[in-house]
């Protein structure tokens, strides 16, 4: 069964709501997990997931961390299972501020364009249940009602940036509520992501960093994602940290099992990585992306490598963003073209 608006509490002021796992099959969106938080009479609320059902429980959460008299709505990233009840903020009765990522807002307000960029990526791949752009407008409609913005709605990068120093990591952000809220930028999983660090209970939400060994999305970086979990587990190994969520893993993961969480990840990379040089060089560094997504799933179940929500077109995303992390290009703009390293040398000039 969904866990979508189960709670977990943390402690007495701070509650993980859960969301529920992608199922295209049966058009259900996948909705991420948020925390409910209270610091002094501040109200904090990172990400607000989507769908009324999910609205009515983070309601709940923030009713069970109370009082309050004033909140603070963050936004991790811009992706619709994230962001579609963010008028919640409106609502709620009190003095609010809502932040969102600048590189995100063109993604939040034209969700579709978003998507068929990622998809046009993988139109070579079979098992695609519709062509890009009607696929684009499928996923998308499953996130209804989509409400990204409201009335108070700014970005973080209005702000002027901190130097933060949590143990001996150091991370550039923006800090809130008198230095009890650390929003990180991170910028891995997407163009804008950021990670939250709540002070008073310990959490560190990595909200979709620790989705996968490689980012799916066209605009993940992934020394980004590795860079970052690494990060993470520092803090956790020195104690700057105590909990770990994140956006789609329905747990609390405490300081060891968190470091070994981080660890398991970058060893994934490690290893996913190893497997892509090994099948782009059985053809002298050329192939095609079929042919390697073929393989790189083979390679997937053999390691045991799932992340959130696992399904072939997930992992098309990702075989393609491989091959571009191992410096290959697509030789032309065809479906299913061939890929393969770019000269290093220029052919002289006649």
């Amino acid at each position: 069964m969904s866990p979508l608006g189960d709670l977990i509490e943390i402690d007495a002021a701070t509650v993980l709501v859960l969301g529920q796992e992608l199922d295209l099959v049966h058009g259900r969106p996948d909705v991420a997990n948020t925390l409910a938080h209270r610091t002094g009479d501040t109200l904090v609320l990172v990400d607000t997931g989507v769908t009324p059902a999910f609205r009515d429980a983070l309601r709940e959460a923030a009713d069970r961390v109370g009082p309050w008299s004033r909140a603070l709505v963050l936004t991790t990233h811009g992706h619709p299972d994230h962001v579609g009840n963010n008028d919640l903020a409106d609502e709620l009765g009190v003095p609010v501020e809502h932040y969102v990522p600048a590189l995100d807002v063109d993604q939040m307000r034209d969700p579709v364009a978003y998507w068929l960029r990622a998809l046009r990526r993988i139109d070579w791949a079979a098992g695609l249940p519709a062509p890009p752009d009607v696929l684009a407008h499928e996923l998308v409609s499953l996130f209804r009602p989509m409400r990204p913005f409201g009335a108070t709605t700014r970005t973080y990068e209005e702000r002027p940036p901190e130097l933060i120093r949590l143990g001996s990591v150091r991370f550039v952000g923006w800090t809130f509520a008198d230095g009890a809220v650390r929003v990180l930028r991170s910028q891995g999983h997407c163009a804008g992501h950021v990670i939250v660090h709540l002070r008073d209970c310990g959490v560190l939400h990595l909200s979709d960093e620790g989705n996968g060994a490689c980012g799916a999305m066209a605009d993940a970086d992934q020394l980004k994602i590795q860079t970052v979990l690494g990060a993470v587990a520092r803090l956790f190994e020195e104690g700057a940290a105590e909990h770990l969520t994140d956006g789609h893993t329905f747990a609390v993961r405490g300081r060891d099992e968190a470091v070994s969480f981080l660890d398991g990840l970058l060893e994934q990379a490690t290893a996913l990585h190893g497997v892509a040089l090994r099948l782009t060089g059985e053809g002298g560094g050329r192939i095609r992306p079929s042919a390697f997504t073929a393989g790189y799933a083979a390679a997937v179940t053999e390691l045991g490598i799932g992340g959130a929500n696992p399904n072939a077109m997930f992992l098309a995303m990702m075989a393609v963003n491989q091959l571009g992390e191992l410096g290959l290009r697509p030789e032309s703009d065809e479906a299913d073209a061939p890929w393969s390293r770019p000269a290093l040398h220029e052919p002289p000039q006649v």
